[in-house]
C-alpha cells in the first residue's frame, strides 16, 4: 500500500507528490538492493555526510576565526542547487524527494529541543530584572532599529523601481534585522570566548531583555493572526486568551511543581532518569499545545524551558543530556537544510543590492544608536562599537524566522537565498574579525604600573585577591592572610573570589556580595560558606582588614579572564591561586583537576600583578588559626636569585613582622660561582631584610652552599616537617644549581624548585607558596629598582653585613655577627 505526501524537490523548492511504501522502511540487509532507496538508511547516510562535511568546513574556517554556524550553513549550500545539487545524479542519490520529509522532521526536532535547551539556560530573573544599562540599550537598539529599518524600507519602495515580490519582502527583511536574539549573541560570544568580557556581559544581558520584548511582540502577532481567522466571538476570545492561560499555568503551576519535586529529592544525589524522561514528555506536550492554540512551536519550547530551574541539579542535567544528540547532531541539520534551500542562481542583481543595502543600514544603525546613547550608558565610543557589533550577531533566531516567512510566502526562494547569504553568513563573517580586532586592542593595553610587593610602599594598603574553588582550601588560605600581618599602618584589603564552574546556564555570572546578602543561584550556595569564613577573618581584624567578596560562575575556559580583570579593576597587588591538587590526610593525592591547572597556567601569562600559587598541605599538619596558635607559624623563604625570589623575599619580610610568625630565610649559593653584579643585587636585597629584622627573635638567616642540583635537592629535602609554609620564587635563570631538577617536572606552572617542593615523593608536608613577580608587557622587572624594605637612611642597611667575606672560588665563609644583634643565626651547609 502506498501513501502520498507533499514534499519539496530539488533544493526543497518545488512541490511534488511523492508516493512511498510505508512497509519498506529499512533494507533488512540481506536483500541485494541499494540501501539508499529505503528511508532509514537514506536518513542515516544524510545525517552522516552532512555532519562530516560541516565538520570539515568548520576545521578549515577555524584558523580564520569563523564560528561553526557559517560552516553548517555553507555545508548545506554545498549540497544544494548552488553547487553539487545541480548534478541530477547526485541530487537523486543523496537528497531525493522521498527523503526530504524525514530530514526536515529530524531538523525540526533539533530546533525545538535546542530552543528548549536555550530556555533552560536562560536566567529568567535576569531577563525580567535587568540592570539599568541593559534596559536603556535594549529599548534604544530594538525600537530605533525597528523605526529606522521600516522607514528605510518604505523609502526604498518609493524611490527604487522593483518588482512586487521584492517590495513585499523589504518590510519582512527590515523586521528581521531588528532581531537581537539572546541565543545568537550568546552562541557567538561563547564560541569566540568573549562571554566574560565586560562588553560581552552587557551585550548578553541587553539581548535577554530584547528577547522579552520580542517574545511578547511575536506572541501578540500570532494571536492577532489567529483571531483574524476566526469568525465567532467565542472562538476569537479563545484564540486570544489561550496563550495567556498557558503562560499563567506555566508560571503558577508547572514551575512550582518542578521545584517542589526537586526539593523532595535526596540532597547530593544526581537527577534520576525518570525526571529526564518526564521532562521530555512535557516538552512534546507543550509544543503540541502551542501549535494547537495557534502559536509557533518555539513559543511552547521556550516557555517550558524558562520554567525549568536553571543550573544544577535539573537544568545542568538536561543540558548535559541534550548537548550531543541535539546540539551536535540534529540542530546543525536544521542549519544545513536551510542551506540546502538556498539557490544562488535564482538571485537577481537588483534584489541582491537592495536587500544588501538594507542589511548594511540596519547593522550601522545598531552601532550608531550605541554610540549616541553613550551619555546614558557610561561606555566609551570604542566599547559602544563593540557592543553594537555583538548585538548584530546572527544565528538560530534569524534562520528560524527566515524559514517561517519562506513557508508563509512572505519571502520567495530568491529573497530567502539573499538573506541567508547576506544577513546570516556575510554579516557573521565580517563582524567576527572586527570583534577580535577591537577586543584585542583592549587586551594589548596591559598595565604598565608596578603592582608588586617589592615596589609597594610599606605604609599603604596591601590588596590581595584570593581565589577559592573548594571549601577545604579556606583554612590554609585564611592562615596565609593572617600571617600577612594586617596593621592599621599597613592594612590589608582582601578581594575574595569564589570560582564555580558554569553548568546548565548560557551566560556567566559575576556576583558582588555585600553585608546585606541578596539572593544567589542555588548552585552557588557553597560560596556563602566560603565568604562567611573570610568574614570571620575580617571581623577578627576589623580595624585593619576589609573584605570585598565576589562569586564568579563561568566556564573553566574563560575563568582566567575574570580573575585577571577583577585583579586589575580592584587594584590588587598580590593574587593567590589554589593549586589544582588536594592532599588526603594520609599524604596521598586526593583530587586533581586539570581544568584548574589550565586556569593557573593562563593566569600566570596574563596576570596584571604579582601572584602566588598555594599548594595546600594544611590537612597534613592541621590548620589551627595563627591568631590562637601558641606554637607560632613557621615559614621558610627560599632564595636562589631572580625577580621572583626577590618578590618572595618581599612577602617573607612582611610575614616576619607578625608576632606569631617565625621566618627562616634560606639562601642557596653555588660553589665556585661568582657573578659580581648579580651577587651585589642579591646582597643588597637580603641585607635590607636582615637589617629590618635585626631585633626580631623570630627571624633566622641561613646560607647553604651546594655544588649542583643533587646537592640542592638534598638540602631541600632536609626541610621535611620543620615548617608550616615554604615560600619560593617561580622562575630561576638556568644554572648548574638547577640541573636535573626539572627533568621530571609534572607541574611547569610552579617552576623547577616549586614543582620539586610540591611533589608528593619528596616527603615535605609543609604548604608551598610559589611566587611570581608581575610581568610588565611580558618582561621581568628590574630587581634593583627598589629594595624589598625601606633602608635606614643613616648608614644603609645593617653595615655589619658588609663584612660578609667570599674566598676566591666564590664559596662563602662564616660571617662574624655583631654582638649588638645576638639573635642572628647563620648556618652554612658544606655537605657538598
Amino acid at each position: 500500500m502506498a501513501k502520498s505526501a507533499y514534499l519539496t524537490d530539488n533544493a526543497f523548492t518545488e512541490r511534488n507528490i511523492v508516493c512511498y511504501d510505508h512497509s519498506d522502511v529499512i533494507s533488512n540487509g540481506y536483500k541485494v538492493r541499494n540501501p539508499l532507496r529505503f528511508p532509514a538508511p537514506l536518513m542515516v547516510f544524510q545525517l552522516s555526510i552532512i555532519s562530516l562535511t560541516s565538520l570539515i568546513i568548520g576545521v578549515g574556517l577555524k584558523p580564520l576565526g569563523q564560528p561553526i554556524l557559517v560552516a553548517q550553513v555553507l555545508g548545506g549550500i554545498l549540497f544544494g542547487p548552488s553547487a553539487l545539487g545541480r548534478s541530477e545524479v547526485l541530487r537523486e542519490t543523496i537528497f531525493p524527494p522521498r527523503g526530504v520529509m524525514a530530514l526536515e522532521t529530524a531538523a525540526t526536532f533539533g530546533v525545538f529541543f535546542n530552543l528548549f535547551a536555550i530556555g533552560v539556560e536562560c536566567d529568567s530573573k535576569r531577563m525580567f530584572r535587568p540592570g539599568k544599562k541593559a534596559v536603556i540599550i535594549g529599548i534604544s537598539v530594538l525600537f530605533s532599529s525597528l523605526i529606522s529599518n521600516m522607514g528605510m524600507a518604505i523609502l526604498m519602495q518609493s524611490f527604487i523601481t522593483m518588482d512586487p515580490p521584492l517590495a513585499k519582502a523589504l518590510p519582512v527583511v527590515a523586521i528581521s534585522q531588528c532581531i537581537v536574539g539572546f541565543p545568537n549573541v550568546c552562541s557567538l560570544l561563547k564560541e569566540m570566548q568573549m562571554l566574560n568580557t565586560d562588553q560581552g556581559r552587557l551585550a548578553t544581558t541587553s539581548a535577554m531583555f530584547c528577547d522579552v520584548i520580542g517574545f511578547t511582540m511575536g506572541a501578540v502577532g500570532f494571536i492577532k493572526l489567529q483571531v483574524e481567522k476566526e469568525h465567532s466571538i467565542p472562538r476569537k476570545m479563545g484564540s486570544g486568551l489561550s496563550p495567556l492561560i498557558l503562560v499563567i499555568f506555566t508560571i503558577y503551576f508547572v514551575r512550582p511543581a518542578i521545584k517542589k519535586t526537586l526539593k523532595q529529592r535526596p540532597d547530593g544525589k544526581p537527577v534520576g532518569e525518570n525526571y529526564f524522561v518526564c521532562i521530555l514528555i512535557i516538552v512534546l506536550t507543550y509544543i503540541f499545545a502551542a501549535e494547537t492554540i495557534g502559536q509557533h512551536f518555539l513559543f511552547g519550547a521556550l516557555l517550558l524551558g524558562m520554567a525549568i530551574p536553571e543550573g544544577p541539579p535539573l537544568g545542568a542535567a538536561l543540558i548535559n543530556k541534550l548537548h550531543y544528540p541535539i546540539g551536535k547532531l540534529l540542530y546543525p541539520i536544521f542549519l544545513t537544510t536551510s542551506g540546502l534551500k538556498t539557490d544562488v542562481f535564482t538571485i537577481h542583481f537588483k534584489s541582491l543590492w537592495v536587500i544588501s543595502l538594507l542589511v548594511l543600514f540596519s547593522v550601522l544603525i545598531k552601532i550608531a544608536v550605541m554610540i549616541i546613547i553613550t551619555r546614558f550608558t557610561g561606555l566609551t565610543v570604542h566599547d559602544s562599537v563593540i557592543v553594537g557589533l555583538m548585538l548584530n550577531s546572527k544565528g538560530i533566531c534569524d534562520v528560524v524566522f527566515f524559514n517561517l516567512w519562506r513557508i508563509s510566502e512572505a519571502l520567495t526562494d530568491e529573497h530567502f537565498a539573499v538573506v541567508i547569504i547576506i544577513s546570516v553568513i556575510l554579516v557573521t563573517v565580517i563582524i567576527t574579525p572586527l570583534l577580535k580586532y577591537l577586543l584585542g586592542s583592549i587586551e594589548e593595553q596591559s598595565p604598565t604600573k608596578r603592582r608588586t610587593l617589592q615596589h609597594s610602599k610599606p605604609d599603604t594598603e596591601l590588596r590581595i585577591l584570593v581565589c577559592v574553588h573548594h571549601l577545604q582550601s579556606v583554612p590554609t588560605m585564611v592562615n596565609l592572610l593572617e600571617a600577612s600581618n594586617a596593621t592599621e599602618q599597613s592594612p590589608i584589603g582582601v578581594i575574595g573570589l569564589v570560582l564555580i564552574e558554569l553548568v546548565g546556564r548560557a551566560a556567566p555570572l559575576l556576583i558582588t556580595h555585600n553585608h546585606t546578602q541578596g539572593e544567589i543561584p542555588e548552585d552557588a550556595s557553597i560560596s556563602l560558606q566560603i565568604i562567611n569564613a573570610l568574614r570571620q577573618y575580617e571581623l577578627a581584624y576589623e580595624t585593619c582588614v576589609t573584605l570585598q567578596p565576589f562569586t564568579d560562575i563561568t566556564h573553566f575556559d574563560l575563568m582566567h579572564e575574570d580573575i585577571c580583570r577583577l585583579s586589575l579593576d580592584q587594584n590588587a597587588t598580590f593574587l593567590i591561586l589554589p593549586f589544582h591538587k588536594h592532599w588526603e590526610i594520609d599524604g596521598s593525592i586526593g583530587t586533581s583537576s586539570r581544568a584548574i591547572q589550565n586556569i593557573n597556567s593562563k593566569v600566570i601569562k596574563k596576570a596584571p600583578c604579582s601572584l602566588g600559587i598555594l599548594v595546600d598541605r594544611g590537612i597534613l599538619k592541621g590548620s589551627m588559626a595563627i591568631l590562637n596558635n601558641q606554637k607560632g607559624y613557621h615559614v621558610a623563604v627560599i632564595y636562589i636569585g631572580g625577580p621572583d625570589d626577590a618578590e618572595s623575599l618581599a612577602y617573607g619580610a612582611r610575614l616576619a613582622r607578625h608576632p606569631n610568625v617565625s621566618v627562616t630565610l634560606i639562601r642557596f649559593l653555588m660553589f665556585g660561582y661568582d657573578n659580581a653584579r648579580e651577587r651585589k643585587v642579591d646582597n643588597s636585597l637580603i641585607e635590607a631584610v636582615r637589617y629590618e629584622n635585626s631585633m626580631n627573635e623570630n627571624f633566622i638567616y641561613e646560607e647553604r652552599v651546594t655544588r649542583d642540583g643533587v646537592g640542592l635537592s638534598a638540602s631541600l629535602r632536609s626541610l621535611e616537617d620543620r615548617y608550616d609554609l615554604i615560600v619560593v620564587g617561580r622562575y630561576h635563570e638556568e644554572s648548574p644549581l638547577l640541573v636535573g631538577l626539572g627533568e621530571w617536572s609534572e607541574c611547569p606552572e610552579l617552576g623547577v624548585v616549586g614543582d620539586f617542593l610540591a611533589s608528593p615523593d619528596v616527603g615535605i608536608i609543609a604548604s608551598v607558596l610559589v611566587v611570581q613577580q608581575q610581568r610588565v608587557r611580558g618582561k621581568l622587572l628590574n630587581r634593583a629598582a627598589k629594595p624589598v624594605v625601606v633602608n635606614n637612611q643613616d648608614g644603609g642597611p645593617y653595615p655589619e653585613m658588609n663584612n660578609h667575606n667570599h674566598n676566591n672560588n666564590g664559596m662563602s665563609t662564616p660571617t662574624t655577627v655583631s654582638n649588638d644583634h645576638p639573635r642572628w643565626e647563620i648556618t652554612i651547609d658544606r655537605a657538598n
